[in-house]
C-alpha cells in the first residue's frame, strides 16, 4: 500500500449540499434546467454523493461527459467550481498551495530599504496569508465561501499515485495544514467529483472512499435527447441523421470513437456550412471535427462514409 493509504476514511459531520433536493426527481429535473440530459443511475448517484457527502468517481471513455457534469452540477447548485486538471507529475504541493515568490522578494528589499522592523516580525509577515498562493485543493476548503463549492479533480488518472495518497487523506479531513500557518479546515464541504478516463487503474483506497459511476457512450434515444438540448438550432431531421452516422461509427474499428463532445461540435459545424442534410460532400469535409486520429480520418473517408450516410438517411 503505499504511503498516507491508511488514512481515515470516515466523512467530516457537516451539512451537505445534497439539503438543496429532497430527492432524485427533483435533482433530474434541476440537470434538465441546465440541458444536462442524466439517466435515472446517474441522476441517483449524483443524489447520493450530495446526500451522503462523500466523493464521486466518474470513468468512462473521454468525451462521454465526466467533466461537463461537474460544470453543470456547479450550476444547479448556484456555487463556484474549483477545478485542478491533473498530469503526469503534478505533486500534491502544487495542487494545495504556493509561497508567492517575487512578492516575498520585493518584500524583504523593501524592509532592507526602511528598516524597523524586527527578523521575527518579517518572518511572520513573510510567511502570512499574504503571500500564499491558494491552488484548487486549499481553494477548495477556503472559508471564504459562503457555501459549499464543487470540487473537480479532472483525470485523477493522469496524476501520479503519491497525489492519489493525499487525496485520500484530504477528501478524508477537508482540512490542510500549512506549517507557517497552521491547519486550514473546510467550513463548507464540498461537493467532489473525481474523472478517470481508465488510462491507468485507480488505487483500491481511494475508490473505497467514493462513490462510482461508470458513464457509457450514449445510446441513439439520449444521444438525440442530448443534441437536441445542446443544439437547439438544429432541424430535427439533421439531428437524428447526425446521431445515426455517430452511432454508427462508434460501431466500426476506430483509434478514438467519438464522445457526445464531438457530436456537439460536429453538429455545429455542419450547421456553419449550411448543411440541411448529410451527405457524403459535407461528411467528407467535416471529417476532422468528429475524429481526431487521421489514421481514423482515412478509413472513413470515402467508401464507409458513404455507407454510413446511407443507413443514416434510411434509418431516419
Amino acid at each position: 500500500m503505499e504511503p498516507g493509504l491508511t488514512a481515515s476514511i470516515d466523512a467530516p459531520a457537516a451539512a451537505t449540499a445534497g439539503d438543496n433536493f429532497t430527492s432524485v426527481d427533483e435533482l433530474e429535473r434541476g440537470l434538465r434546467d441546465q440541458r444536462y440530459v442524466a439517466e435515472r443511475g446517474l441522476a441517483t448517484t449524483l443524489f447520493l454523493t450530495l446526500k451522503l457527502g462523500k466523493p464521486l468517481l466518474l470513468e468512462g471513455e473521454a468525451g462521454v461527459g465526466k467533466t461537463e457534469i461537474a460544470k453543470v452540477l456547479a450550476d444547479v447548485l448556484r456555487t463556484p467550481l474549483i477545478r485542478l486538471q491533473c498530469y503526469e507529475g503534478l505533486d500534491a504541493a502544487t495542487a494545495i498551495y504556493e509561497w508567492d515568490y517575487p512578492r516575498q522578494m520585493l518584500y524583504l528589499r523593501t524592509v532592507e530599504a526602511t528598516g524597523g522592523e524586527s527578523r521575527e516580525a518579517v518572518r511572520h509577515d513573510l510567511f502570512s496569508e499574504e503571500f500564499l498562493l491558494k491552488r484548487p485543493l486549499l481553494q477548495a476548503i477556503d472559508a471564504a465561501h459562503e457555501r459549499a463549492p464543487v470540487l473537480l479533480i479532472d483525470e485523477v488518472d493522469r496524476a501520479d499515485q503519491e497525489l492519489e495518497a493525499f487525496l485520500l487523506e484530504l477528501l478524508s479531513d477537508f482540512q490542510v495544514t500549512v506549517p507557517e500557518i497552521g491547519t486550514i479546515r473546510a467550513e463548507h464541504v464540498p461537493v467532489v467529483i473525481l474523472t478517470s478516463n481508465r488510462t491507468r487503474e485507480i488505487h483500491d483506497a481511494l475508490k473505497r472512499r467514493c462513490l462510482y459511476h461508470w458513464i457509457d457512450f450514449p445510446n441513439y434515444d439520449k444521444e438525440f435527447r442530448i443534441l437536441q438540448a445542446r443544439v437547439p438550432e438544429a432541424p430535427e431531421n439533421l439531428a437524428r441523421q447526425i446521431v445515426a452516422f455517430t452511432q454508427g461509427l462508434r460501431g466500426i474499428d476506430l483509434f478514438k470513437p467519438p464522445g457526445m463532445a464531438e457530436t456537439l461540435d460536429w453538429s455545429r459545424a455542419l450547421l456553419a456550412l449550411g448543411t440541411a442534410n448529410l451527405n457524403e460532400q459535407a461528411v467528407d469535409d467535416s471529417l476532422g471535427v468528429i475524429l481526431k486520429y487521421q489514421e481514423d480520418v482515412d478509413s472513413v473517408r470515402g467508401d464507409v462514409a458513404a455507407d454510413l450516410v446511407g443507413r443514416a438517411l434510411l434509418q431516419v
